[in-house]
């Protein structure tokens, strides 16, 4: 069996924990009143560890894995999250020992059969599993159409294949747990241009454009990108709609 995991974010991990945006406290308040107990959570493929930090504000104890070690040593320290390397497949977590698993944009890296299973062993009886991810952003018309420009002309090739599941709200993954109606939920942030620009370096389709071809393709747009922009250091409201899918174990 091939042990290696997908990894398309170590190599500028920095990075994506600088300009990476957050999920909205509400959704964490909102899987903490589902849970049947707030003792402990396990979020899986918890990358620079904002998930985990969100979910620590609800939760008295939450372990975060990663199969990247280098996500873990660039994730954010909190007191009550405790950070592993482990992949999704293989927690080491004990059987039936958290209340809530999260899986915040990156379930579709995953062999999806094999992290359920793993997903029933863990989880306590009637424990929540949650899983969510975005796809583009919205700005305004002009900007939007720029950041289209770049997603798909100019780098559409150098996406990974699994994106896909993140443009159609993985309606195409198995979720094979009892249904739980949820709420909309939508990350926003207020940015300048800098952030903004910072924020697309951090695409992997763009960082395995930069991997392949040597130039940074957000620089082919940045000019088009400024004009639709205005003030570069003016402050713009950008909002990331999340498809969010909630079930329940037996």
């Amino acid at each position: 069996m091939n042990m290696k995991f997908k990894d398309h974010f170590s190599g500028h991990a920095a990075l994506y924990t600088r300009y990476r945006p957050t999920y909205p406290d509400a959704l964490y308040a909102f899987l903490a009143r589902l849970a049947p107990a707030n003792d402990c959570a396990w979020d899986c493929a918890t990358g620079n560890g904002q998930a985990a930090r969100g979910l620590a504000r609800h939760f008295r104890r939450v372990i975060a894995t990663d199969a990247s070690a280098e996500q873990i040593a660039n994730a954010q320290p909190d007191a009550r999250v405790e950070y592993r390397v482990a992949p999704a497949r293989g927690s080491s977590l004990d059987n039936h020992s958290v209340a809530l698993v999260t899986v915040a944009q990156a379930l579709h890296w995953f062999d999806v059969e094999q992290f359920y299973a793993e997903v029933r062993r863990v989880l306590a009886p009637r424990g929540i599993v949650a899983v969510w991810s975005y796809a583009l952003m919205k700005i305004s018309p002009a900007i939007d159409a720029v950041v289209l420009h770049l997603y798909g002309p100019i780098t559409g090739a150098y996406w990974p294949p699994e994106r896909r599941h993140t443009e159609n709200g993985y309606a195409d993954l198995p979720f094979p747990f009892e249904p739980v109606q949820a709420p909309a939920f939508a990350m926003t942030a207020d940015w300048d241009f800098a952030q903004l620009a910072g924020y697309l370096r951090t695409w992997s389709g763009v960082q395995r454009y930069l991997k392949a071809t040597g130039r940074n393709p957000v620089g082919e747009v940045e000019a088009e990108l400024r004009q639709a922009w205005g003030d570069a250091d003016a402050k713009r409201r950008i909002e990331w709609p999340l498809t969010l899918k909630v079930g329940r174990a037996g």
